[in-house]
C-alpha cells in the first residue's frame, strides 16, 4: 500500500502521449466489428484501494472487452461451481496459441482458464439453465465487477458465434471427450455474447481492481467474490494471461494481466492497484502494442514488478 500514494497523483494523460507515437502491430480483423476499430484510439485508467479513479483522454470509449474476460469468467465459474472449476480446467501455461486446438493429454480438459478452450468451459459452468440464465448470470457479475451496468453489444456477439469455427471446433472436441455437459452451440452462443459485453478502460480497470482488492470492488465496496477465489484468479493471470508471452510480461511488467483482441489490457497488481489500457494494434500475441509500452512505463514508474525494481 505504500505504493499507491505516487498513483494518486500519476498522470495517465503524460504516459498515453509517450506511447501514441507508436505505430508498430496490426488491427485484428477476426470479426468485422474489430476490423473497423480507431487504431488511434488510446485509453488508460487505474482505480485504487480506496476507491479513486485516475483516467486519461479516451478513457471512457467503449469497446468490446473480448479476451480480458476471461478472468471474470473463471471467478464466477469458480464462486458457482463452490470450487469444482479447479478440478474440471487445468492452471498450467502452454506456451501456444490462444486458441489452440488442444487439450490436455489424459484428461480432456482445457489447459487453463485464460485459452480459449478455458473460457468456453467456464461461461458453460456459471449458474443458470440455458444459453439465456447464463449469459444474464455473466453480465450481472461482470457489472458486480465493474460497479455499472454493463450490456452486450449484440452486433459484435452475433459475428463472433456465426465466425468462431474454432471455438465451434473446441467446443466439440470437449463435448467429445466428456469435458463439456452442454451442447457445443450452448457454450459458443453463451461465450461470444462475454466477449462482446461493452466496457471502456475505466470499466475494466475497477473490474481489475476489484481482483486486486481481493474480491471487494473499491468503487461500490460490494464484495463480489471471495479472496480465495479472487487470488486464484490473479494467480492464473500471472502465469497464462498474455498467453505463449507471460513470461516475458512478467519479467516486463511484473503484474498480472490479461490482454484482448479489441486491444484492452487488465491489470490487478495485489493490495495496490487494478489498472486498463486499451488501444487495438496488437502484436503477434494478440496484445496491444502500445498497452505493453504503457503497463511497462506504468510498472516501471509506481514500481509495480512483483519481484521488485531492476535497481542500479
Amino acid at each position: 500500500m505504500s505504493r499507491t500514494p505516487d498513483a494518486r497523483t500519476y498522470d495517465l494523460d503524460v504516459l498515453r502521449e509517450r506511447v501514441l507515437g507508436e505505430r508498430g502491430g496490426a488491427v485484428d480483423d477476426s470479426i468485422p466489428q474489430l476490423a473497423a476499430a480507431d487504431p488511434e484510439l488510446c485509453g488508460l485508467a487505474l482505480v485504487l484501494p480506496d476507491g479513486t479513479v485516475r483516467a486519461s483522454a479516451q478513457a471512457d470509449v467503449p469497446f468490446s472487452v473480448q479476451s480480458a474476460v476471461k478472468p471474470f469468467l473463471f471467478a464466477l465459474a469458480l464462486l458457482d461451481t463452490g470450487g469444482r472449476a479447479l478440478d474440471l480446467i487445468g492452471i498450467e501455461p502452454t506456451g501456444e496459441a490462444f486458441d489452440a486446438i488442444k487439450l490436455e493429454a489424459g484428461t480432456g480438459r482445457p489447459p487453463n482458464p485464460m485459452v480459449n478452450a478455458g473460457a468456453l468451459l467456464t461461461a458453460a459452468l456459471v449458474d443458470g439453465g440455458d444459453v439465456e440464465g447464463r449469459t444474464d448470470r455473466i453480465l450481472r457479475g461482470l457489472s458486480a465487477f465493474a460497479g455499472q451496468d454493463l450490456e452486450v453489444d449484440e452486433d459484435v456477439a452475433r459475428s463472433e458465434h456465426l465466425l468462431g469455427d474454432r471455438n465451434h471446433a473446441l467446443a466439440h472436441l470437449m463435448r467429445a471427450e466428456g469435458t463439456l455437459e452442454v451442447g457445443a452451440d450452448d457454450a459458443v452462443a453463451v461465450y461470444a455474447r462475454a466477449c462482446a459485453v461493452l466496457v471502456d478502460a475505466r470499466a475494466l480497470a475497477v473490474m481489475g481492481a476489484t481482483l486486486a482488492c481481493g474480491g471487494v470492488n473499491p468503487v461500490s465496496g460490494e464484495r463480489v467474490v471471495p479472496a480465495g477465489v479472487a487470488r486464484d484468479v490473479v494467480s492464473v493471470m500471472a502465469t497464462c494471461g498474455v498467453y505463449d508471452g507471460s513470461g516475458r510480461w512478467m519479467r516486463s511488467v511484473g503484474v498480472p494481466a490479461k490482454s484482448s483482441v479489441s486491444g484492452g489490457i487488465v491489470l490487478s497488481a495485489p493490495g495496490v492497484l487494478g489498472a486498463a489500457v486499451v488501444s487495438p494494434p496488437l502484436d503477434e500475441q494478440g496484445t496491444s502494442v502500445r498497452g505493453r509500452l504503457a503497463c511497462e512505463a506504468l510498472s516501471a514508474d509506481l514500481d509495480l514488478h512483483v519481484f521488485g525494481s531492476r535497481g542500479a
